[in-house]
């Protein structure tokens, strides 16, 4: 037994200290606890809402002004350091050793880190700026989807493009021959390219969006072939929400054209909602000019142009810029990739003839490489044992060897390697689609509708935001949006449940101005702004920050009710 110390310190206890401190040792700060404050009730504002038009929706020129109040200071401060007793102060025989600062003391102040230096944070592998890495192809990349009423001829006018440019070799067209002449669907061989399960091509209906390559001198595309019929509407936003270019394939055969553009035909809701999910450039495809009903008639041709101009131009489109025009024919390839032959349709004369001349001649989209990592996960699977997860980078740059972080979860995983079109990069930026391998993280890490980012900017992620809507047509047994009003939000790759938990303001349908007293409720084509809750906490952005992941739509019962734009996200809610 050692020999006790008679020199030693006499102990005093301090009954105000939150916990025994030994006086050579500082004590830990105390983290604060994060408990978010509820949102403030909105103000009155002067901002114009968004007209029927729709022009305004995506024009980000001004700053879109707070509907709400700040959100109440969510930091809580550190308790206070117990004061040392006067025994404490005593310096003490026995020289200790000079104590260490601990961790989590707060640092001096300091200058904003360099983009270098916040690059050696987030990639820890690599001490370099991932921005200097070159794209693996300089040409632009574009996103096609194919959009439309059912049967109007969208698979196969896509599988037409991947046959013409020698992406399906002719074996698989002979394969492919054979198997539609034995279900008496002759004509459904080329659309079986893209319509890949047995039930598509059982049924001749697109269900889940085929997605395809191809690529010409100028540009690289991705086909997104979205399902027509209504009830697979989810399926045709999860498709548009990732499209740059939407090509409407309208069927000029009589009695269909007319079929789709009415009232309830997916023509108009396919048309509508490539606006509101953010496609700017719209090619409106007349297929089926060849059919026997039409046989290239200019007269049909122009009955369609003047009857959709319109309709188009009121959800925002320009004819003069954001519109094309161009006749064809899916089944025979007329006018796909090569313009149309001499002697055919001699009354359409236009330098951009073909559909593929077209799309060439397309301005480049704006992107920001630059930006905040943005990539919504569109699905994941397994392969070798090997994590893989599919998304569409919307903003910034993805290196490979680099720590992502996954919201709202706030899972940190490693980025192993990036493919694009089936080939390894060492970096992918905004606008590709991307495979990405993983290590770190589970099937169950990652969702559809999470969100990859880098923790220096990561994204935001709440259960409550405001937004600015257009209510489209209410159901007839629920004709009145109100307060706890319940439907399925589509934002970006995510579709979740939400309910409306205030309606905040709504706007003067001839003046566009504030109505001064706070709505009860929302009719039919009503404009305004509410207060939207989901009942998870999702990965959500502001509009004025990333337009293409803060647009939205809502839907009820498999109707499209109401589409809208956010403002305000109340982070941590």
């Amino acid at each position: 037994m050692s020999k006790l110390n008679p020199n030693a310190k006499t102990f005093s206890f301090n009954p105000s200290a939150t916990s025994y401190v030994p006086p050579f040792q500082a004590p830990a700060a105390q983290p604060a606890p994060d408990q978010p404050a509820e949102p403030a009730p909105a103000a009155e504002s002067d901002q114009s809402p968004v007209s029927h038009a729709f022009d305004k929706w995506d024009q980000d020129d001004k700053e879109t002004e707070q509907v709400t109040e700040k959100v109440a200071d969510l930091s809580v401060a550190e308790p206070e350091k117990p004061q040392p007793t006067q025994e404490e102060t005593k310096e003490p025989e026995t020289k200790e050793p000079e104590a260490k600062e601990p961790e989590s003391a707060e640092p001096a102040e300091s200058a904003e880190p360099t983009e270098s230096e916040a690059s050696a944070d987030i990639f820890p592998s690599r001490n370099f700026d991932p921005y200097s890495l070159k794209p693996h192809d300089e040409r632009d990349h574009l996103n096609i989807v194919f959009i439309g009423h059912v049967d109007a001829g969208k698979s196969t006018i896509s599988g037409q493009i991947l046959l013409q440019t020698g992406q399906v070799d002719k074996r698989t067209i002979e394969k492919y021959e054979k198997e539609a002449k034995e279900k008496n669907r002759e004509s459904w061989y080329i659309a079986f390219i893209m319509d890949t399960n047995e039930e598509e091509r059982a049924r001749g209906k697109t269900v889940e969006v085929g997605r395809a390559h191809f690529d010409t001198s100028t540009k690289r595309y991705t086909v997104l072939d979205a399902p027509g019929h209504k009830n697979y509407v989810p399926n045709m936003i999860g498709g548009a929400a990732q499209a740059d270019v939407g090509v409407l394939v309208i069927s000029a055969r009589r009695g269909e054209f007319e079929t789709g553009f009415e009232r309830g035909g997916q023509t108009r809701e396919h048309a509508m909602l490539s606006k509101t999910l953010g496609i700017q450039r719209l090619i409106v495809f007349i297929n089926k000019m060849d059919d026997p009903t039409v046989q290239w008639e200019q007269a049909r041709y122009d009955e369609i142009v003047d009857k959709l101009t319109p309709f188009l131009k009121k959800w925002g489109y320009q004819p003069e810029k954001d519109l094309f025009f161009i006749p064809g024919s899916g089944l025979t390839g007329q006018n796909v990739m090569i313009p149309l032959a001499d002697g055919v349709c001699t009354w359409f004369k236009n330098p951009r003839s073909s559909l593929l001349q077209l799309l060439d001649t397309i301005k480049p989209v704006d992107r920001d490489a630059r930006g905040p990592l943005r990539i919504p996960l569109i699905t994941r699977y397994k392969d070798m044992g090997i994590l893989h997860a599919l998304g569409k980078v919307e903003s910034g740059t993805i290196a490979k060897d680099t720590k992502l972080l996954i919201m709202p979860t706030k899972k940190e995983v490693y980025c192993s390697g990036i493919i694009i079109d089936e080939q390894d990069v060492e970096c992918a930026r905004a606008g590709e689609n991307v495979t990405i391998k993983f290590k770190g993280a589970e099937e169950e890490d990652l969702q559809t509708g999470f969100v990859m980012s880098y923790s220096d900017r990561p994204c935001k992620r709440s259960k409550i935001f405001d937004a600015q809507v257009m209510v489209l047509d209410l159901m007839e047994h629920k004709p009145l949006m109100t307060a706890g009003y319940s439907c399925v939000l589509h934002l970006h790759t995510l579709a979740v449940e939400c309910q409306v938990k205030t309606l905040l303001v709504e706007y003067d349908k001839k003046t566009n101005k504030k109505l001064p007293k706070r709505p009860k409720f929302f009719k039919s084509q009503a404009m305004g702004e509410i207060r939207l809750e989901t009942d998870d906490t999702v990965a959500i952005e502001e509009f004025k920050d990333f337009p293409q992941m803060g647009r939205f739509t809502l839907r009820d019962e498999g109707q499209t009710i109401a589409v809208g734009k956010i403002t305000k996200v109340y982070e941590g809610k």
